[in-house]
């Protein structure tokens, strides 16, 4: 009887083992280099996956789950197909390497007729994105994505402030970083993306989306030591409103985060993992994971530098006209502009007259943009984006048509268009199709209030993105006994790492006034950088822009056309990038090529640095260098600086110090 017992309870227990089998299966799927573990868990309790890094834990089991039209799509035991290796490539001409690699391992989970979810393990990180097969679908109720960790680990966190119109979600996109544990992360309080959580050994894991198209941005909140997505639901009215009454604040939401017209795929919930920060600066998986370029021929979108009124306060002197928003002005920067082959000029707000089509009386457009012309300058318009879109970012693209097909044929080169200052579907949407209208018009981009998170790679004409801290703070900035309140230096070591993983910044550099912690103060007439000189010039080659600017006025620069001369040959793209070295949120290192020439830059924060910089990334045989550093009194007076020339090869390794705040440079040929 006792023998009976034990067998009904063996075989009790196997049924029990078979029954949890059935209902859970794991798919594990590995990174081309075996580095990487991801494994995806569908059954009773749904979805979650995992991510290891050599064995070790990166993201503890965490849950995916969409609701579209009021069912959960992603319930059950779900059937693995479509698993394969990639290995491709394709250009990428304007950016920071002409060719990308596109090496990944995928997988692909199948919920019934109606739900996929792709998988994907590349050596830099993992990803995954849902697609929905159902013709009917209608609407995107809600999302869950949540990213969870073993322990409470100290992050750094892009909070969501500076709300436009005291609504939510409508944000520029620029945030300074708060150095704090996932668990003191505010409750009622969202950051955007990319957020980098600091795993043991070095270890840093970067949550981030990609390929965001027709369809939200993500937020995130934090939850013990967890990350929870939040996405802007589709707003009903919006009426003027925000900063300036510039925005399309949304008077109300919908209750639901995107509207659907049948199958769809939905954007790349992704984590980069790396154990070396320096590898950080030459990921690619904002670019990977995005829609492909929609440019047929794309030869005639012309990347470069542009000279930059607004930032300066227009302080020309030694001029014989009244500096402002005048014909003699913008024909001055547009002198400078030639003087230093730089490939633009941008006319900032105020050329305008109550809306788009008229322009101020005191400037002479189609005059400017012939003188232009002749001198080998192109001119960019600063535009607000509901003026563009007639206030209406659904129905009002006959305006923008109109807008761009006259600017087009007066002979402009492109828009700067500004507070967007949202990225809900409805924002999203306006994004790629003023890109389209743009593109079928020969015209160049500029993106402020958002932040890249696809579009770049699918319509390369939008050259630039804001959604940064960028020089402009420094004009407002405040003080107090102690110094800055805010460490401009600090946030310049960590923005790349994090802002800059997404897609270029339009930070604006090239401030010629520089000043250290004991005198700097905000002065938005007579504006000034943090740090020293070479750290405002060694930013050139470190952001990437293929759109940049240089901030300050045609008559500092020409006071400093040593430093000018150099800056004004820093190209926007390059052929290759080369992460030497680096530490989130202390320093960083990279060189860049392009054709033959190497351009090479430190940085640091307000900590001195001595640094190696290994030139063994150089080919054979004997090279020039031009050298720019921080002077030996750099220290005392921020814009001290040396400038030297001298033969270098791959052999050398340079020896090179940073004053706090300050930075290095080279163009070697």
């Amino acid at each position: 009887m006792r023998h009976l017992h034990l067998l009904a309870l063996t075989l009790l227990f196997a049924g029990q083992l078979a029954f949890s089998a059935e209902k859970n299966r794991n798919t594990v799927l590995y990174s081309p280099d075996g580095q990487l573990k991801v494994t995806a868990t569908s059954g009773a309790r749904g979805l979650t996956w995992a991510i290891e890094r050599n064995g070790k834990p990166v993201l503890e089991p965490s849950r995916i789950q969409i609701t579209i039209d009021g069912c959960e799509r992603l319930s059950g035991t779900a059937r693995e197909t479509a698993r394969q290796e990639v290995n491709t490539a394709f250009s990428s001409p304007f950016y920071k390497k002409a060719t990308i690699q596109d090496h990944y391992n995928t997988v692909t989970l199948r919920y019934g007729k109606e739900a996929r979810v792709e998988f994907r393990a590349y050596d830099e990180g993992a990803a995954y994105r849902i697609l929905s097969d159902n013709p009917q679908a209608k609407r995107v109720d809600d999302e869950y994505a949540e990213f969870n960790f073993a322990a409470d680990y100290p992050a750094f966190i892009p909070y969501v402030n500076d709300l436009r119109g005291r609504e939510r979600y409508c944000f520029s996109f620029e945030s300074y970083y708060d150095e704090i544990r996932l668990s003191e992360m505010a409750a009622d309080s969202l950051s955007i993306t990319p957020l980098a959580v600091c795993l043991p050994d070095g270890v840093k894991a970067i949550v981030m989306d990609a390929g965001v198209e027709n369809y939200p941005g993500m937020m995130l909140k934090g939850e013990g030591n967890s990350l929870k997505a939040e996405f802007p639901p589709v707003p009903g009215e919006c009426i003027r409103g925000g900063h300036g009454k510039l925005n399309l604040v949304p008077l109300n939401r919908l209750p639901y985060i995107a509207s659907l017209d049948g199958p769809a795929v939905f954007p790349w919930r992704a984590v980069v993992v790396t154990g070396r920060d320096a590898d950080i600066l030459n990921c690619d998986m904002a670019q990977l994971l995005s829609p492909a370029c929609r440019i047929a021929d794309p030869s005639w979108i012309v990347p470069g530098k542009a000279t930059w009124e607004w930032w300066n306060s227009i302080n020309l002197t030694g001029v014989d006209f009244v500096a402002g928003t005048n014909t003699p002005t913008y024909k001055a920067f547009i002198d400078f502009a030639a003087e230093n082959k730089l490939e633009y000029a941008l006319i900032d707000s105020g050329w305008s007259d109550k809306d788009l089509y008229h322009v101020k009386p005191a400037i002479d457009l189609p005059g400017l943009v012939a003188y232009a012309r002749e001198r080998g300058v192109g001119l960019l318009l600063w535009a607000n984006w509901a003026d563009m879109v007639d206030n209406d970012p659904v129905s009002g693209y006959g305006m923008t048509e109109r807008i761009m097909e006259l600017y087009a044929g007066m002979g402009i080169k492109g828009f700067k268009i500004d507070f967007v200052d949202r990225d809900d579907q409805i924002a999203v949407r306006s994004m790629y199709r003023i890109a389209e209208c743009a593109a079928r018009h020969h015209l160049v981009l500029d993106y402020h209030g958002f932040r890249p998170s696809g579009v770049q790679r699918a319509w390369p004409n939008i050259l630039n993105f804001e959604g940064v801290k960028g020089l402009e703070n420094l004009k407002w900035a405040q003080r107090n006994s102690e110094g800055p309140i805010l460490d401009q230096t600090r946030y310049d070591v960590t923005a790349p790492y994090l802002r800059m993983l997404a897609g270029p910044m339009d930070y604006t550099p090239g401030a010629m006034h520089n000043a250290l912690k004991d005198n700097f103060f905000g002065n938005g007439n007579h504006p000034m950088s943090q740090g020293t000189r070479v750290h405002q010039m060694a930013l050139y080659t470190l952001f990437e822009a293929p759109l940049q600017m240089l901030a300050d006025s045609p008559t500092l620069y020409r006071k400093e056309q040593e430093c000018t001369d150099f800056i004004a040959q820093v190209p926007t793209v390059f052929d290759e990038t080369v992460a030497l070295d680096g530490k989130l949120g202390e320093y960083l290192v990279l060189a860049r090529r392009k054709g033959d020439t190497w351009f090479v830059a430190a940085l640091t924060d307000w900590t001195e640095r001595d640094l190696i910089i290994d030139l063994s990334f150089l080919p054979a045989g004997k090279r020039h260098a031009l050298i720019f550093a921080d002077g030996v009194n750099a220290h005392r007076n921020a814009e001290d600086y040396s400038c030297r020339e001298q033969p270098v090869s791959a052999s050398d390794k340079l020896s090179v110090h940073l004053a706090g705040g300050g930075g290095w440079t080279a163009i070697i040929r």
